[in-house]
């Protein structure tokens, strides 16, 4: 399928290109070589092929959610720098 320069420099205004007439040149046949590659597969037979959103079956991969104990309070205050009985002490920043 052969480009035309017109449709070149319509492809180059959508995709907001500014190519100088020697880019023209050297786009052209490489992207009716695309086209035209395009067109091939256009050709296969897949009126049994059934639609699919990815070529490989997905399953999930996160593992299932079973609930635990978790962290001890007086555990989880042993490192901080500044804590009371239940909470963690940070300097006031609203006045």
């Amino acid at each position: 399928m052969k480009i035309s320069r017109e449709e070149i420099e319509h492809i180059a205004v959508l995709a907001r290109l500014s190519l100088s007439g020697e880019e023209k040149e050297v786009f052209g046949p490489q992207l009716s070589s695309i086209l035209g590659y395009m067109e091939k597969l256009n050709e296969l037979d897949i009126s049994d092929t059934e639609p699919t959103s990815h070529v490989l079956p997905l399953s999930d991969v996160v593992r299932d959610d079973i609930p635990i104990d978790s962290l001890p309070r007086e555990e989880a205050l042993k490192n901080a720098p500044a804590h009371t009985d239940k909470f963690y002490r940070v300097p006031k920043i609203i006045e």
